[in-house]
């Protein structure tokens, strides 16, 4: 979005008034996530964005589209060439303008905000507050499914954008790299890679959803070290979504030598061998 200096965000008054704009696309990235007895449950935000999306908004389905279920955790990050196929399809193209949003907690927007930037593309904004704030707003959404012609999207990967467990083993031992658990801070005391730090994902947002002022995140990040310009920001969490939302918060400050550790806690553990600090609870 030209003319946006701070965070890639946009306010929902600020997108209202750029609706219909040609090459402007919108985008609804909802997955639903549930625990129980038996673990995580992922399912499709497919049905709620069919009973209401913002004006024109398509949906891309994070699970089966852009993951690949061969990779090293549940969620890994689709191929290039597999992301290429599902956002041309849904019309998004080399010169479209992308807004992402989520109807739950953000981080499913910032995933799939990360995953444009890995694959090289940077147009692309995250609305502020989601759904919630649009709705809130007072303005108009629509039900069933929007539609666009097929479009040419060119991947381009930054390998850089995206750590292994092999890299993050590595980091475990160099001074240079700062691995940022996003998770809360009760889950990061019960277990954590060690020389990580904690800067919970759930505090980078307000009551509303929406991104704390970026003096306040400064405050959090910088309490960490993540700000100290000799070491580079590995964000990660447990399957690789909350951590981009450290990583969306860390490019609002104007970092952008952010990587994410796409496996993260469930690929870490994968291996009993593999070691975990622990510590007390600052709660």
């Amino acid at each position: 979005m030209s003319g946006m200096t701070s965070a890639p965000l946009i306010t929902p008054n600020e997108l209202q008034k750029r609706l219909g704009e040609g090459r402007l696309r919108i985008v609804d990235a909802t997955v639903h996530l549930s625990f129980d007895a038996d673990g995580a449950h992922v399912a499709s935000g497919r049905d709620t964005y069919l009973q209401g999306h913002l004006p024109g908004a398509v949906f891309l389905d994070q699970i089966t589209e852009l993951s690949d279920p061969n990779g090293e955790a549940p969620f890994a990050a689709a191929s290039s060439e597999k992301f290429a196929a599902a956002v041309g399809a849904a019309g998004i193209g080399d010169d479209s303008t992308v807004v992402v949003y989520d109807t739950v907690n953000g981080i499913w927007a910032t995933r799939l905000w990360w995953q444009f930037g890995l694959e090289g593309f940077d147009d692309v904004v995250v609305l502020d507050g989601g759904y919630g704030a649009w709705v809130a707003a007072g303005l108009p959404t629509e039900t069933g499914e929007s539609t666009y012609p097929a479009a040419t999207f060119t991947a381009q990967r930054r390998p850089e954008r995206i750590f292994s467990t092999d890299e993050v083993v590595a980091a475990t031992a160099d001074s240079s790299v700062l691995l940022v658990n996003a998770l809360d801070r009760e889950s990061f005391a019960g277990g954590h890679i060690p020389s990580s730090v904690n800067v919970p994902f759930g505090e980078l947002v307000d009551e509303s959803g929406s991104l704390k002022p970026l003096e306040e995140l400064r405050g959090l990040f910088a309490d960490a070290g993540a700000l100290d310009p000799s070491v580079r920001p590995v964000t990660y969490c447990g399957g690789g979504i909350a951590a981009t939302a450290a990583a969306f918060a860390l490019k609002a400050l104007g970092r952008d030598d952010v990587a994410v550790y796409d496996g993260s806690m469930n690929a870490w553990t994968a291996d009993p061998d593999r070691p975990l600090a622990s510590a007390e609870s600052r709660s």
